[in-house]
């Protein structure tokens, strides 16, 4: 038969092997999933659109009131956008693609913030560029600037950010991300900012946009989704804006590819996006989760773990165990019957593995109690 594109031969598929549902028996640290019901509001205005017969093609981009919502949540974290500019897309994974299909072509570079979330690596290489992996530094997991600079060639053609961070946890400052917009206006490359995890910060910082920054403001790609802090993971819809210019070639990915979203899932979109009490609710839960998981995680031989700071993720060090990250996660699934993913996965994240509290406090609980008998028992 014809043979496929060779691109594909490099291209791992990240933590799907550790991400297969375990018997009902094993406590699950896995999956970067609220374990919320979507908020009934939103259901109900998605079952309403289908009875109204919104089941037809509609605006590629997302309807004029749907995207003039996502513009003004996203003023509400001191990003101006055009609602012209924003695309609704399937999914913040779509979006990414869009985004680089748009910025980079075959042999570009591409810097990431090591340890990335693996997707990123593969997207990339999808269409021919070539990610670098630039360590972040330890244990916090906030850029290296030195390690940033070093590792611009003249092939470097964009930068992705992931704040707050998947796997690290890490929330970057503010003075951080001024640094990145200069950094990248240095060099004169694209910024990808993926800001999907933005309502789920829990340090004194929150959210910065390098939109906001000296050297931002005309290369900033800002993606986003209802996702995560909205638990809408199985709705597939995500977002994107950017430049005009740039946006006009988005648009021209979002027609050729995925003509829109689903129709009745628009007006869900707007009802979501108007939503307080639900959400707010649901980022308290995890909130305290973050702290009973650091807590039980550090309380672990062998086990070190710095304080999350966003998102739902904590990036464990597992080296004082004895044990390579790989070796933690399949004996920790077979012999205490939790499951975690290895960091080495990921480039950067060796010795390291990656929890999700995306769970309920009980699984928590029980999760790091079998952790630390089984702990105890190996490293007598």
């Amino acid at each position: 038969m014809p043979k496929i594109s060779p691109a594909f031969s490099e291209i791992g598929r990240g933590f799907a092997a550790y991400l297969a549902p375990p018997s009902p028996d094993v406590i699950r640290f896995t999956v970067g999933q609220p374990d919320f019901d979507t908020p009934d509001p939103v259901v109900q205005s998605a079952v309403d659109a289908l009875h109204r017969g919104e089941t037809a093609y509609t605006r590629s981009q997302g309807s004029v009131s749907l995207c003039e919502a996502v513009s003004e949540h996203l003023q509400t974290l001191k990003i101006q956008s055009n609602p012209d500019d924003v695309v609704v897309t399937p999914g913040c994974k779509q979006a990414l693609l869009y985004a680089l299909m748009t910025a980079i072509t075959p042999g570009d570079e591409v810097l990431l913030l090591a340890p990335a979330w693996p997707s990123y690596d593969g997207m990339i290489r999808i269409f021919g560029g070539i990610p670098v992996h630039v360590p972040v530094t330890r244990p916090s997991y906030h850029p290296d600037f030195d390690a940033l600079e070093a590792s611009v060639t003249p092939r470097t053609k964009a930068i992705m950010l992931n704040s707050p961070n998947n796997p690290t946890g890490a929330v970057y400052t503010q003075e951080e991300i001024k640094k990145i917009a200069e950094f990248a206006e240095r060099h004169d490359i694209w910024i990808v900012d993926d800001m999907i995890y933005s309502t789920l910060v829990w340090s004194e910082h929150g959210y910065f946009s390098p939109i906001n920054f000296p050297g931002g403001e005309h290369r900033t790609v800002t993606i986003g989704g209802w996702s995560k802090g909205w638990a809408m993971t199985g709705w597939r819809m995500g977002w994107i804006t950017g430049p005009g210019e740039f946006m006009e070639a988005v648009k021209t990915c979002q027609t050729s590819a995925a003509t829109h979203i689903p129709t009745f899932l628009m007006p869900a979109g707007e009802v979501a996006l108007g939503l307080k009490d639900e959400t707010q609710e649901m980022a308290n839960a995890f909130a305290e989760r973050r702290i009973v998981m650091h807590e039980g995680l550090n309380s672990l031989p062998g086990v070190n773990a710095p304080e999350p700071e966003g998102a739902f993720y904590i990036l464990a060090d597992v080296t004082k165990t004895g044990m390579s990250d790989i070796e933690f996660a399949d004996r920790a699934l077979s012999e205490a019957r939790v499951q975690l993913i290895p960091g080495s996965l990921m480039k950067g994240g060796e010795g390291l593995v990656r929890l999700s509290y995306a769970t309920s406090l009980e699984n928590i609980h029980e999760g790091i109690m079998r952790l630390q008998t089984w702990l105890e028992g190996v490293m007598q």
